[in-house]
């Protein structure tokens, strides 16, 4: 925690969990002939504050700390501007200032109205990459917009806020903020209104009544803080001298990439290492690629990225990360295989998940194996080979999923775009001793990734710890209205617990004893020793009716769903490339046209749905009797290769055990490492060499990521 001077006492804060808000310093409140001009007359106060802004903004920047600003502005139709606001000082009598409103034109274009030069920054505290803005269509920051869903995105729980102007949005957001539960310090320095009186009133109601509203802090003692901080970090954020591949410890995870390029590393140096380790993992598993970019393109993206980007204190957040997709996601001019050579085509356009992470900066490595149509969580379905755990060779890697958790786990590449329909992302992320997170559906969008069950299919993330797979999260999840099953409504924002006991504390669901009787005896060993973990950081366990997971799961093979198998193919597709299936992949679509399910059993089967989705949202309830997350084991055993091609079915089947019901009843789950089985235990075979990892999964309600995301990684900085 760092610490700092304030009203009415010193202001605590976690600088991780912490995020700089500068409210509203566009030219429309800040330069001569825009809105603020008219409407309230002298700039000279409100000027005063850009230099004070621009300090603690470049102070956590150098921290690399997240960093949000807010825009008060309107669509062009003004279609979200209330009435209201628009012609209450026009009914003003005798009215001398206000002689043009919102919308109207202006020596900057049309006033507050999004898209004009009025509406933007001043040039001095303009946004850089990585930066969030959030344009507003009221005072508060939080109205409308998608603040509140950033911030968990990215588990802040405290605002350190400035900006204009302190009567009006700067104090509405702070007001807005603290009713959601953050624990928020105005800068006296930093922010200004248009009425000096109006500032001193503001900031003194603020931390009257022993801090009822926040804290206000000088801006001198709050830099002094950040700079201990920074000087900890060893940033040096204008440092461009080429270093060697000896400054760098070779660890690909995007903060320690982002240190070494902030001083000096050339993203030419890290493709390098990357294809070595690419081609040396060949001789290790030569499953794991369907497409390999070629070396020269990687680099040669590395080397327009140092030219697009020579600035090092302010790249783009993914800049020279690389990263592997699954074979299912669209690159304009490659291949589309999804494992299945009668599908293949050449897209003209990419997947938008792909073209966001591309604008980040990330380089591109190349396209994974996949159990074939997406098909199966064994990895052990593809023509292309049999990608294997990276940890033992005898042992799956778990699909559909394979290659990219593999090329993750290796260390091949940063992180991997799967696809997650019935645990395709979690299980091989388990089986591969790295993170799986499925995020809600819709919330990425899915156009351009060749459909599975389409209502169900969902992009997953995977990653080496929670936090990266967090940051590809944020920075990939965008509303898409090509995408019919993109989410368009926001959940119930419920509340941070940033202080307190109630910071460290939650609520968590377990399988009865029953369903956990499936496990291997050495996965049901490390799983109790994971709710032992639990506990100690605070957990609290509750008792949750676990009947409704387990119907939500058969529905997904059993019912009607794996009909949608086929619901995206040509009628005939089957019948005429029946020869050019995988075998097992041939009998699951054969013997869902042999069930000839009805569309009686169809509507009955939503109808469950429906109703164990109900159940679900229950038991993730906003009140006392909800829990937070529901913890399971990623899987129940892991299989080796052989067993597995011994009988495909069944072993697939036990896979899914704690992974089917997720889509089906629209949770977000992520699997975490959760420390190593001996293979002897496993095998219940003494003289068995090798570890096998252990991994258990989070879910939450539908759109709780941020909160689940942040148990999670609390977890795996337990474990750890």
């Amino acid at each position: 925690m760092l610490t700092v001077d304030a009203k009415p006492y010193p202001f605590a804060f976690p600088p991780t969990q912490t995020a700089l808000l500068i409210i509203d310093m566009q030219r429309d409140f800040l330069l001569p002939n825009g809105f603020g001009e008219i409407q309230a007359g002298s700039l000279q106060a409100v000027q005063a504050s850009i230099a004070p802004t621009k300090k603690l903004l470049d102070k956590f920047r150098q921290a690399n700390l997240p960093i949000f600003h807010t825009r008060e502005g309107h669509k062009p139709d003004l279609s979200d501007c209330p009435s209201n606001k628009l012609i209450r000082q026009k009914g003003f009598p005798d009215k001398i200032q206000g002689l043009k409103v919102i919308g109207d034109k202006g020596e900057m274009g049309r006033l507050l109205v999004r898209g004009a030069i009025g509406h933007d920054f001043v040039d001095e505290l303009h946004d850089i990459p990585g930066e969030v803005v959030v344009d507003k269509p009221g005072r508060g920051a939080f109205f409308n917009t998608k603040l509140m869903d950033r911030l968990k995105a990215k588990a802040i729980t405290h605002l350190i806020i400035c900006g204009v102007t302190t009567e009006c949005c700067f104090d509405t957001t702070f007001r807005e903020a603290n009713d959601r539960g953050f624990e928020c310090c105005g800068v006296e320095d930093a922010t200004a209104g248009y009425k000096d009186e109006f500032k001193l009133s503001v900031l003194d109601m603020i931390h009257w009544s022993e801090g009822l509203f926040g804290f206000v802090a000088s801006l001198q003692p709050l830099l002094d803080t950040l700079e201990s901080f920074t000087r900890s970090l060893a940033f040096v954020g204008d440092n461009t001298s080429a270093q060697t591949a000896a400054n760098f410890d070779g660890v690909l995870s995007i903060p320690s990439l982002q240190k070494a390029y902030r001083t000096g590393l050339s993203p030419v140096t890290v493709i390098e290492i990357v294809f070595d380790r690419v081609q040396r993992y060949k001789k290790v598993d030569p499953a794991v690629w369907i497409h390999l970019e070629t070396e020269a393109s990687a680099l040669e993206r590395a080397r327009k990225l140092l030219s697009d980007w020579p600035d090092r204190s302010r790249l783009p957040p993914l800049f020279g990360v690389p990263f592997s997709v699954k074979d299912s996601f669209d690159i304009a001019g490659l291949p589309t295989t999804t494992a299945c050579p009668p599908l293949t085509r050449v897209p003209s356009k990419s997947a938008l998940a792909y073209d966001l992470l591309l604008e980040q900066g990330a380089i591109f490595i190349g396209k994974t194996n996949l159990d074939q149509l997406a098909t199966g969580l064994t990895g052990c379905r593809s023509p292309f080979g049999i990608p294997r755990s990276m940890l033992h060779h005898d042992y799956i890697s778990g699909g559909s999923s394979s290659g990219s958790c593999v090329s993750v786990g290796a260390g091949l590449v940063t992180f991997s775009l799967g696809t997650d329909t019935a645990g395709s992302g979690r299980i091989p992320a388990a089986f591969n001793g790295v993170v799986g997170y499925k995020p809600t559906r819709g919330l990425i969008s899915a156009q351009g990734v060749t459909p599975a069950c389409l209502s169900l299919d969902c992009v997953a993330i995977i990653a080496g710890n929670v936090s990266d797979a967090r940051t590809v999260w944020d920075l990939c999840a965008k509303y898409d209205e090509e995408d019919p099953y993109a989410k368009v409504t926001v959940p119930i924002q419920r509340h941070i617990n940033s202080t307190g006991p109630q910071a460290k504390t939650f609520t968590f669901g377990i399988p009865p004893l029953e369903a956990l009787a499936i496990c291997n005896p050495a996965y049901r060993r490390k799983f109790d020793e994971s709710v032992q973990s639990l506990h100690a950081m605070g957990g609290i366990l509750r008792p949750i009716d676990w009947s409704f997971f387990e119907k939500a799961g058969k529905l997904l093979y059993e019912g009607s769903f794996v009909s949608e198998r086929l619901a995206s193919l040509p009628d005939d597709w089957l019948e005429k490339n029946r020869d050019h299936l995988h075998p097992v992949i041939r009998d699951i679509l054969e013997n869902v046209i042999t069930r000839k399910s009805t569309a009686i059993q169809a509507y009955r089967d939503l109808q469950a749905k429906a109703f164990y989705t109900r159940k679900a949202e229950k038991t993730f309830a906003y009140d006392a009797s909800g829990i937070d997350v529901l913890v399971v084991p990623t899987a129940p055993t892991h299989w080796t290769v052989e067993e597995v091609l011994a009988d495909p079915m069944a072993t697939n089947s036990v896979l899914g055990e704690f992974s089917h019901f997720g889509n089906v009843l629209d949770l977000c789950a992520v699997a975490v490492p959760a420390g190593t089985c001996p293979v002897s235990e496993l095998q219940g075979k003494p003289d068995a060499e090798g570890v096998l990892p252990f991994s258990v999964t989070f879910l939450g309600g539908s759109m709780m990521d941020g909160e689940t995301l942040e148990i999670a990684r609390r977890f795996e900085e337990h474990m750890s």
